[in-house]
């Protein structure tokens, strides 16, 4: 290692050492609030997801249930009589 450190290191290591900052009283008060606000959020979120999902799952059935895409459609060309 060299003799001189890194002045940079020596900034933090001076930093750490230093008086550390004390939080405010009511931190955990705003942190229970915002907490609450994103689990509301997230919910709403899901529930919306949800109905939008069960919406299109709905509107998807009624359109397979009148269109009944598995059916093959008819030919609209008959083929040739030949060989009779």
């Amino acid at each position: 290692m060299s003799a001189d450190r890194d002045p940079r290191a020596e900034r933090v290591r001076r930093m750490l050492d230093g008086r550390r900052p004390v939080p405010p009283p009511d931190l955990a008060a705003r942190a229970v609030r915002r907490g609450g606000r994103t689990l509301r959020l997230r919910r709403a979120v899901r529930r919306t997801a949800g109905a939008l999902l069960g919406a299109a799952l709905a509107v998807f059935l009624v359109w397979a249930g009148i269109e009944q895409p598995w059916d093959v459609e008819p030919a609209r060309v008959t083929p040739p009589l030949e060989g009779w």
